[in-house]
């Protein structure tokens, strides 16, 4: 038997990347996957590549940063039947620039989608599992939850406060059954890094130098993580920030 069998499965902003990629590991290994994306296109692809391989998947269209939407969008489960016991807060978005030049609106809705939508989705989600005294939820942050970096305010903000988040409650729900861990991966090789690079925001070969492994992460590495910590081999495992970043924050050396 796949280890989460019998399990459902709600992955934000898994229309692309990460995302994408963890409702692909989750559904391979048994669970029955909420596809949430901003995107309806974006959630029915990834739908589709599950269903090519046996998997269940049903796409779903919310903005986590709407507290009424995410309200509406587990009263959709719990009409349908498709209570998630697992929950992965993937949903983000960047928010690299001088802090001076930051506004209001920009501050605003990288807070909002990358900590409110974690919180409000990891809410309803506890409300539901505490009754069933079974769940878990990773939440993903980033070696910015751990180290700093420069004209980068909203998005290290928000991530450190993901992992403070993770702790808190892992704490206060541990009683209730409920799991709480964050994986906080490095930079991954995607199409937006590649993307970044071709306009001169990022330095792929300075990013491949000042990573001890030398390269990039792949989505699904990050993938495997959340996997292994939404399996019952990790059930004493909680409250923790598992870095996956080939040693980036491991490395204070130049």
């Amino acid at each position: 038997m796949k280890p989460l069998s019998g399990s459902t499965a709600l992955v934000t902003g898994a229309g692309s990347g990460i995302g994408r990629e963890t409702a692909i590991a989750l559904a391979n290994a048994g669970a029955a996957i909420l596809v949430n994306d901003v995107s309806g296109d974006a959630a029915r692809a990834t739908c589709a590549i599950i269903g090519k391989t046996g998997g269940q998947a049903t796409p779903y269209v919310a903005s986590v940063a709407d507290p009424d939407a995410v309200r509406a969008l587990f009263e959709i489960f719990d009409d349908e039947g498709k209570i998630p016991d697992i929950l992965v807060n993937n949903a983000g978005i960047s928010g690299n620039g001088p802090t001076l030049d930051l506004t209001e609106e920009s501050w605003l809705r990288v807070v909002g989608i990358n900590l409110n939508g974690a919180f409000f989705c990891s809410r309803e989600a506890a409300r539901r599992m505490s009754a069933t005294r079974k769940g878990t939820i990773v939440n993903i942050g980033s070696i910015y939850s751990i180290v700093a970096a420069p004209q980068r305010l909203s998005y290290c903000t928000t991530k450190a406060a993901i992992a403070m988040m993770t702790k808190c409650l892992a704490l206060e729900w541990a009683d209730a059954g409920i799991r709480v861990n964050c994986v906080a991966p490095g930079y991954v090789d995607s199409a937006l890094t590649r993307e970044l690079a071709a306009a001169g925001r990022l330095d792929m070969a300075a990013l491949e130098r000042r990573t001890p492994q030398h390269r990039l992460g792949k989505a699904s590495e990050i993938a495997d993580a959340v996997l292994y910590l939404c399996e019952p081999r990790s059930a004493h495992i909680t409250g923790h920030v598992l870095s996956v970043d080939g040693g980036w924050t491991a490395n204070g050396y130049l």
